[in-house]
């Protein structure tokens, strides 16, 4: 039997250059209920040691693939994850464990984690405050969300 057939039928396929197993190894520490699947080994070829090629893993339920692809081609902010966070705790723990080591704070709750994948921290009030003018103004002006703010930028609309 197929890996495969256990997978769900869409699956985020992530292409790394050579640090597929570094990465995944930091997402698992970022998201709770998260684990490493399978990472097959490739068979050596006599001349280099047998490596990983790819690395299955589950992010809070979410499964993905890391493929250690080489350095063709990059990520950019034409694809991104967005988290749904509960509170402006949840928002705050993965804002600081996704920008830690390198990683890069944007605009509006988006950010780039040191392996450049864009992530999008949003608590799940977001859509109905934004609703709001002054919330929507106000969420345009901040890197990382925060929630008070557009709370008080709502109920003065």
């Amino acid at each position: 039997m197929s890996a495969l057939q256990n997978f769900p039928r869409i699956t985020p396929f992530l292409w790394f250059d050579s640090n597929a197993e570094e990465a995944v190894e930091f997402y698992l520490t970022v998201f709770k209920n998260s684990r490493r699947l399978d990472a097959p080994k490739q068979p050596e070829n006599g001349k280099a040691p047998a490596k990983v090629l790819t690395v299955a893993f589950e992010l809070d339920g979410q499964t993905f693939t890391a493929l250690n692809g080489g350095p063709m081609f990059k990520f950019t902010e034409a694809v991104s994850f967005v988290v749904r966070c509960d509170s402006q705790q949840e928002v705050d723990e993965y804002w600081a464990k996704l920008t830690a080591a390198g990683g890069m704070e944007s605009q509006c709750g988006w950010l780039k984690d040191k392996f450049g994948l864009s992530w999008q921290i949003v608590p799940t009030q977001l859509p109905d405050l934004i609703r709001h003018p002054k919330a929507l103004q106000a969420m345009m002006k901040m890197k990382k969300i925060d929630l008070a703010e557009l709370e008080r930028a709502a109920q003065s609309s």
